[in-house]
């Protein structure tokens, strides 16, 4: 955010920015009209007033008297890839992403993907990261094996068995993070153009990955037990998608879990019509008791099976991994070596063996799950006392998909709270279709906040959004 600019001034210009590089407004092209541009971003006139002034100041654009304000020449030509254009900024994946990310530590973040670090296994990290500094000098220095540490590989493999997904370490590949491994089986199988199917509402990030891809994306509406089947059928039969992305336990953002019907239903339709099953399982350890699997009940013939431990280790010392067919696992570790060359930090890789390999991995989670089922009605409580119902409660995870009261946009709320210092997640940032305004994204571990829920009551308590749905 530039120093001494409001949060909803810098909203405006990050909207006006993005619209130029992305070149949606090239050079000498004319601006919206103040309130034409103040309606589209939900902001006052002058806000939109204060963004113009200072783009102008900056050089970007120009104003022309009685003409409006104009792209000045050579600002910057068109990016191959750019932040999209024409989604409010408290709407778009990435201006949301960015916000959690760079917030700062003092700020509230109800809405952020992550629990807080008194919440991890700080103690048993520090222990495992004074061992392997201990190691040899090559484990610190030189570039790690193409595939990942073979005694990570080991132990996820034996993970993968119990969960009835027999697999050998040859067949699993370890990566940077959960992420990097969803963006490498995309360069494997996707070409601009193709069509992927979503979740809708899927987790923001999907959306935004799959634009740097250039491909087509389809929403399918999920419900209690995953997504609804007719529609998923009828969408893979119509659109001939190559990919279909999904969490299918502890589904973000919605926390509801795949039932074995719907499982059974979806791969029978991505047989029939040749699409892959990308199952994003990075919630899984924090299920009571484990649901069905696609990659369980698939065998890894077209499901790809990709983890991480970001939630429930630490996003900081980030590993994650592919599960896959032979032939393509030979495929994704070409494309690490290409983009990467080769796996995560070796020393990461050996702190997360190390964490996995002691029982105290086993009652940290099963600390985590008590945790979070008393931080789970907790916070259903307290936002049920604002007027906000949980559309399902959980078994288990860290989020609640929460309708707002009386008609409020999700989006208009975050604004309010963002001015002061509280980072929401509104419900159309996760909405294929932008049908979600009405509902918001909260995490249990942080949503019980006094000062978040203070101000959350007042960011509710303003004047309703003109035109919103009250039934999302």
């Amino acid at each position: 955010m530039d120093l001494g600019v409001g949060p909803r001034t810098a909203e405006a210009m990050a909207a006006i920015r993005a619209r130029i590089s992305g070149g949606g407004l090239g050079p000498g092209d004319r601006l919206p009209s103040i309130r034409r541009l103040a309606a589209t971003l939900g902001l006052s006139p002058s806000t939109v007033v204060e963004a113009y002034d200072r783009l102008a100041a900056e050089g970007v654009i120009r104003a022309r008297p009685g003409s409006g304000f104009y792209v000045v020449p050579g600002v910057r030509p068109p990016l191959a890839f750019a932040p999209a254009v024409g989604r409010p900024p408290a709407v778009d994946p990435f201006w949301v992403s960015r916000l959690a990310l760079d917030a700062d530590p003092a700020m509230a973040k109800p809405g952020c993907g992550w629990l807080p670090a008194d919440w991890m296994p700080t103690e048993a990290l520090r222990r495992a990261i004074r061992t392997v500094a201990r190691s040899d000098a090559a484990l610190l220095t030189d570039y790690g094996g193409t595939r990942g540490s073979p005694a990570l590989r080991r132990l996820l493999a034996n993970r993968l068995a119990d969960e009835g997904v027999p697999v050998g370490p040859d067949r699993i590949l370890l990566t940077a993070s959960g992420t990097q491994a969803i963006d490498l089986v995309c360069r494997m199988l996707l070409r601009p153009g193709d069509t992927v199917i979503l979740d809708d509402p899927c987790y923001f990030n999907f959306q935004a990955l799959l634009g740097v891809h250039g491909v087509r994306t389809v929403g399918v509406p999920f419900g209690e037990t995953g997504p609804d089947v007719a529609a998923f059928e009828a969408t893979v039969a119509a659109e001939r998608p190559r990919l279909y992305l999904t969490n299918a336990a502890l589904h973000n953002p919605t926390g509801a879990t795949m039932a074995p019907q719907t499982a059974h239903r979806v791969l029978a339709a991505a047989a029939a019509h040749d699409v892959v099953v990308v199952e994003d399982d990075i919630f899984a350890d924090f299920e009571p008791d484990r649901s069905v699997r696609l990659a369980a009940l698939d065998g890894l013939d077209r499901v790809v099976r990709v983890g991480s431990f970001s939630k429930t280790l630490s996003a900081s010392v980030r590993c994650g991994y592919v599960a896959a067919r032979a032939d393509w696992i030979e495929a994704l570790v070409d494309l690490q070596v290409a983009t990467g060359f080769g796996g995560p930090s070796p020393v990461a890789a050996e702190v997360v063996a190390r964490l996995l390999a002691e029982g105290g991995y086993r009652r940290h989670v099963e600390g985590l799950r008590r945790r979070l089922d008393g931080a789970r009605r907790d916070a259903a409580r307290q936002l049920g006392d604002l007027g906000m119902e949980p559309w399902t409660m959980p078994r288990g995870g860290f989020y609640l998909w929460c309708r707002l009261p009386d008609g409020r946009d999700g989006a208009t709320v975050a604004r309010a709270a963002l001015g002061e210092g509280v980072v929401l997640a509104p419900g159309d940032v996760f909405a294929v279709s932008g049908s979600a305004a009405a509902f918001m994204r909260f995490n249990v571990a942080w949503a019980r906040d006094a000062r978040a829920l203070d101000v959350l009551r007042r960011a509710l308590d303003g004047p309703a959004e003109e035109g919103a749905a009250p039934d999302g």
